[in-house]
């Protein structure tokens, strides 16, 4: 758990995520579409990464990507970032975080 924290504080956006995963691609897409430079994380191809996704699983990402984080904070998944973004709340998000600038 203090593994995920701490890889999770490292930018102010960080996605964990499989290379395989469609929904995966769709943030990361809409993050690069904002001109977001997230810290993404391929749970598939990072040494340990069965542990970090037990762990994501653990704090309630179900399932356990893409599990996005802002400001060091967990957000959610692909259904918490899109539900942010339709109401209006995830760039203002992303701006008190750092992420954005505009």
């Amino acid at each position: 758990m203090e593994r995920v924290t701490t890889m999770a504080s490292e930018r102010p956006v960080v996605i964990f995520s499989k290379s395989s995963c469609c929904m995966c691609h769709t943030i990361r897409t809409l993050f690069a579409e904002f001109g977001v430079n997230p810290a993404v994380h391929e749970l598939d191809q990072i040494p340990r990464g069965r542990e970090v996704e037990q762990a994501l699983s653990r704090l309630g990402c179900s399932p356990a990507v893409p599990a996005v984080f802002i400001g060091g904070e967990l957000v959610g998944g692909a259904n918490e970032v899109m539900s942010l973004h339709l109401n209006r709340s995830l760039i203002p998000m992303l701006r008190r975080a750092g992420a954005i600038w505009v």
